[in-house]
């Protein structure tokens, strides 16, 4: 049960609710907000506005609905009655409890928008993830190897109901991912979509060159923009910008994509197979999707915002990841091998020799298992990844 296995952000969610009235809990589809949701609040009521008779009771009487909860509640896809957030204000001014309600939505878009509009300074924000490899280790379900962790993904059914992977990609694509897009969206052409998502899928981890994404679906150069926010919006890719430090350089500004979850890239790309991952040309891609989607979770579940940013000049030279911490920047190259050559380090010397006192704690993540500090670059194996952040903060704290 992925009740079992307990989440890192829990401990964030419990601290929020000593301060705020609401806490608003959002994330892809079945990435665990409910059940955490409702572990949090074990001895509160649990309403679904997914359920149409809730949905409609909550449309037509706002206030007599939440008058069922006197005393808070958790309510699970607020997305579906946008309309309540403002009666759910005027109930918590009221009230004046903190820790009244958790809220869960599964889409970005409208959901923020109508939040901030009717919640600002009454609700903090938690994104929650699928699991972490931190998660997935404390609970001893932590696949042993890094291609048979990249081909499960970590979404939580897979691993509570010890499902194959790609039949569980199947039906998430068919159930969540098609139909949340096409409400939407209002796509027709549910083809040309599928075409569009699967070439996404073989672009994770590159730079996003939209007019050539969309000359190859054959849409238009707006329609790819909005798909690719749509994608956002329902947690399935981000882009990671490009930083602007320049050192006198010209710097690449087109953003890199990334899928949240490295087994739905693969099962997109057809890959079935740990063995087709080992030789698959876009290993090295799909190995830094992995890493970065492990650090962004070790952000949120804090409840930080990741100040993530990739640095290319039209060199070539290139740091796959900078991370802001405080003035400094912190420097992370990720090697999809699992030994490391001395040219593995060459990328990180030149920035850092680029970037003088600005660079802070040099990382390289690989898929190796031991970790080591070499040539003062704290070298991290691809299990230990998701802790070098929150290790790091404390070294460059001034």
């Amino acid at each position: 049960m992925s009740a079992m296995i307990s989440r890192i952000a829990e401990k964030t969610i419990r601290r929020l609710l000593r301060g705020f009235p609401i806490v608003t809990l959002t994330g892809p589809r079945q990435s665990g907000k409910t059940t955490l949701a409702r572990m949090v609040f074990r001895n509160k009521p649990y309403a679904t506005l997914e359920e149409p008779d809730l949905r409609q009771a909550a449309n037509d009487d706002p206030r007599s609905f939440l008058a069922r909860f006197p005393k808070g509640a958790v309510l699970d896809e607020v997305q579906r009655c946008p309309g309540i957030l403002s009666y759910l204000q005027t109930h918590v001014d009221k009230d004046g409890s903190m820790g009244l309600y958790i809220l869960t939505g599964s889409q970005q878009f409208g959901l923020m928008s109508g939040i901030t509009q009717s919640l600002a300074g009454r609700t903090a924000f938690v994104e929650l993830l699928p699991f972490s490899t931190r998660e997935l280790a404390g609970a001893g379900k932590l696949p042993v190897n890094i291609d048979t962790m990249m081909l499960t993904g970590s979404y939580p059914p897979i691993y509570d109901r010890k499902l194959d992977p790609s039949s569980w990609y199947s039906a998430y694509v068919t159930a969540y991912v098609e139909r949340d897009i096409w409400q939407m969206l209002k796509i027709h052409e549910l083809e040309t979509f599928q075409r569009f998502i699967k070439l996404c899928a073989g672009r994770t981890g590159q730079l996003l060159n939209l007019s050539s994404l969309a000359t190859e679906c054959g849409i238009t150069h707006n329609t790819a923009k909005a798909w690719i926010s749509v994608l956002e919006a329902s947690y399935l890719v981000f882009l990671l910008r490009p930083h602007s430090v320049n050192f006198n350089k010209r710097l690449i500004r087109m953003p890199k994509l990334y899928f949240y979850d490295v087994g739905l890239a693969l099962w997109l790309l057809g890959i079935r197979t740990t063995e087709q991952i080992i030789t698959h040309p876009l290993r090295g891609n799909l190995f830094e999707t992995f890493i970065i989607s492990e650090l962004i979770k070790s952000k949120l579940n804090l409840g930080k915002k990741p100040s993530f940013y990739f640095w290319r000049d039209s060199n070539g030279n290139e740091v796959d990841l900078i991370v802001e911490q405080g003035t400094g920047l912190m420097p992370i190259e990720i090697k999809s091998g699992r030994t490391l050559t001395h040219e593995a380090f060459a990328g990180l010397e030149k920035w850092r020799a680029l970037a003088g006192k600005k660079a802070v704690v040099p990382a390289l993540i690989y898929s190796g298992e031991e970790s080591f500090t070499q040539k003062g670059i704290k070298v991290v194996g691809w299990k230990k990844c998701g802790q070098l952040l929150n290790e790091t903060q404390n070294f460059t704290r001034k």
